[in-house]
């Protein structure tokens, strides 16, 4: 009886070796597949170290790259439908135009994983972010000009310090993100959860916050000159005039 549980776990433990081993291969194998031809859909790359690599325009979509290092990579209009980025380093990395979700397949999810991604000064410029899951991430001084995050969820992200000018955040999830000193000039943040949300310093002008939610919220020391507060919820608002407590 204990020969044969004995037997039986060192098979197990043989068995999780091999998997391992049979995991690097294949991270390894998919790792020369995708430089040699940009392209590598539902991949499995999950820690793989793409450092510095030029991925401009690669199809990953589908892909595993969670845990992977894309710090400084080049990504810009790469298609990442589905792709799994969760927990990856993309430091610096450029995603310029880069298609990370989509709106027009309303019957179909494509949007990718980026949860607790650490994006940290890199360029998204233009990317589409439609619906994308951003939980946790830090966007510390990214640059998300003009890009597309409809519905997105940065729910607890750290966007500190980002450039969000004119970039579409419609009815995005940022409870209680960090949003300190951010640029969010003329940015469309209507029906945006702000609950929590720390905005002081923050950059709001001409900014379109109809029906937001700011309870909460931390707007001290942030420039809100032409912005559109109409119907947008204030209660237990910290605003640079005071506590604000109207939408109560």
């Amino acid at each position: 009886m204990v020969k044969n549980s004995y037997k039986q776990l060192l098979v197990l433990i043989l068995s999780l070796g091999l998997i391992g081993i049979s995991s690097a291969g294949a991270v390894e194998t998919n790792t020369l597949k995708l430089k040699a031809t940009n392209s590598c859909a539902k991949c499995y790359l999950s820690g793989a170290n793409l450092s510095g690599a030029n991925l401009e325009e690669a199809n990953l979509s589908g892909a595993n790259l969670s845990g992977a290092n894309l710090s400084g990579a080049n990504l810009s209009g790469a298609v990442l439908y589905k792709t799994n980025l969760s927990g990856a380093n993309l430091i610096n990395a450029d995603l310029r135009e880069a298609m990370l979700g989509s709106i027009m397949r309303e019957d179909e999810m494509l949007e990718a994983n980026l949860k607790n991604a650490d994006l940290t000064g890199a360029n998204l410029s233009d990317a589409y972010l439609f619906k994308v899951n951003l939980q946790g991430a830090n966007l510390t001084r990214a640059n998300l000009e003009e890009a597309n995050l409809w519905k997105a969820n940065l729910k607890e992200a750290n966007l500190s310090r980002a450039n969000l000018f004119d970039a579409v955040l419609y009815g995005a999830n940022l409870y209680k993100a960090n949003l300190t000193g951010a640029n969010l000039g003329e940015a469309d943040l209507m029906v945006v959860d702000f609950r929590g949300a720390d905005l002081s310093e923050a950059n709001l002008e001409e900014a379109e916050l109809w029906e937001a939610n700011l309870s909460g919220a931390n707007l001290s020391g942030a420039n809100l000159r032409n912005a559109d507060l109409s119907e947008a919820i204030l209660c237990n608002t910290e605003t640079p005039w005071g506590i604000e407590n109207s939408g109560c």
